[in-house]
């Protein structure tokens, strides 16, 4: 017969299973042991203080709702800390924690973790509503502070912080922000929320989701409650609705939104809208509803560039109190190329796996831990990817080195490629003169020969070429 501490903390790994991605549940919920229950008192093992700590401050809704769904409104929960003494000896202490909810919540992933005890009432149920009453549905921690800047969203993110000073005063109304996944549209979509709100208090914001819209619109068409509904959403002074796409072939909630939309716009409010492509490319959205979406600015935010990508996990890495090696950085940041948020989910496994380790971040570590974490990444470093990595570096098209041109750019391109193949892979000099338009072994021989040369003599060619080998071994992950 199964305890009842393993039964109550079964029930709720299968909450948070449902709540947080795979990566985040294996790393910070499967090691956590149930120890005991006390009535309504749960105590559960951590194997570090930084585990606990990281708990608190990502994870205390999930655990305060799952634990009270548990055992009831009167719910606690102790951490059992493991730690370890300098001979090796591991012991437990106990932390008391006789409340949750201290600590706001940044795991964008459980803002709203499981449907008890939800804080987001459907608010046009309620009669004599009043603005007052309505809450933003924003997390704090997406503000322009956090949001780092770069010719990826530069744009996009200027136009949002412009709407934020002057929501429904400016041209950019709407304001779609587009792009593909993890890029940050939700973070830049609340940003502004926070923003206005901080300036205008006296200015209704709200953020949803459009599943959510459409939820609460079916609701609504239950309970003959259409016209609550429809005037609930005109209240709003800044109405930001993320992932637009997911209206489409949504008739009603569409048409429904067209008139809310209209009512807004002609009223100067704010609409901020997101979505994963721009407008003209929206399929299943009405024509009367795109021509909308164009009246304003659709701004988009690319693949952050190698630099905003060592900025965006700087930023994160200060506001988290964390320091790890510059070498670490840029490997991660050279790497992990498409999109922020596996960035980011990359730096929680690095820290992660030091913590559970306790062992410093080299850069062999972050080697391991990313290929384990992160399988889009692996490159293999070929002559075919050193001679694209060496022509773009040269501003040299591919082609050229192949040829048997005598020009000194491309003649130093092709020597330069060849030198890096011969340090790099394990072919044949043979073969790597092959890969050059059939050139034969005393070729290669002379081309490394001659960059060696520069490599002694040169001291600017010197620096550019160690910046292309930190490239190549930083895409090489052994």
């Amino acid at each position: 017969m199964t305890e009842p501490h393993v039964a109550v903390w079964d029930n709720c790994l299968k909450i948070f299973k449902d709540n947080v991605n795979i990566q985040s549940y294996k790393t910070w919920f499967e090691p956590i042991r149930p120890i005991k229950l006390e009535g309504s008192v749960l105590t559960i093992e951590v194997p570090s203080q930084f585990f606990y700590e990281w708990l608190e401050e990502h994870y205390v809704t999930l655990l305060r709702k799952t634990i009270e769904r548990e055992l009831g409104k009167d719910a606690r929960l102790e951490y059992s800390i493991v730690v370890e003494n300098s001979s090796g000896f591991k012991s437990p202490y106990t932390i008391n924690i006789p409340t949750f909810g201290n600590t706001p919540s940044k795991n964008p992933d459980v803002s709203v973790p499981i449907n008890i005890g939800n804080s987001i009432k459907n608010p046009f149920v309620i009669p004599g509503l009043k603005k007052i009453n309505i809450d933003p549905q924003l997390n704090p921690n997406y503000n322009f502070e956090s949001f780092v800047e770069g010719d990826c969203n530069r744009l996009a993110r200027s136009a949002g912080f412009a709407v934020a000073n002057k929501p429904g005063g400016t041209s950019f109304n709407p304001l779609v922000i587009y792009g593909g996944v993890g890029l940050g549209k939700t973070h830049l979509a609340q940003a502004i929320g926070n923003q206005a709100k901080q300036n205008f208090n006296n200015k209704t914001v709200l953020y949803v989701s459009s599943e959510k819209f459409t939820n609460q619109f079916i609701d609504a068409l239950k309970n003959n409650s259409i016209n609550d509904f429809v005037h609930f959403y005109q209240l709003i002074d800044l109405l930001i609705i993320d992932d637009i796409q997911f209206f489409a072939n949504k008739e009603k909630t569409q048409d429904i939104f067209f008139h809310i939309f209209n009512h807004l716009h002609q009223s100067g409010k704010q609409l901020v809208l997101t979505s994963d492509r721009p407008p003209k490319d929206l399929e299943g959205i009405e024509e009367r509803l795109l021509s909308r979406f164009k009246w304003g600015l659709s701004a988009d935010l690319q693949v952050p560039d190698f630099e905003t990508r060592i900025a965006i996990l700087e930023k994160k890495m200060h506001a988290d109190g964390i320091e790890l090696p510059r070498d670490v950085v840029e490997f991660v940041s050279y790497n992990i190329d498409t999109n922020i948020r596996e960035l980011e989910g990359a730096l929680i496994s690095l820290l992660a796996q030091s913590s559970l380790n306790k062992k410093e971040i080299d850069l062999e570590i972050a080697k391991k831990i990313i290929k384990n974490f992160v399988k889009s990444i692996s490159r293999e470093v070929s002559i075919d990817f050193i001679q694209k990595m060496v022509c773009e570096h040269f501003h040299v098209p591919i082609e050229k080195v192949k040829e048997k041109t005598r020009k000194r750019a491309i003649v130093q391109a092709r020597q330069l490629s060849m030198f890096l193949a011969k340090s790099y892979t394990k072919n044949s000099l043979k073969l790597i003169g092959k890969h050059f338009g059939g050139r034969d072994h005393s070729t290669v021989i002379h081309s490394c020969q001659a960059i060696q040369n520069l490599l002694d003599t040169d001291e600017e060619f010197r620096d550019s070429v160690d910046e292309l080998k930190k490239k190549i071994q930083m895409s090489s992950i052994s």
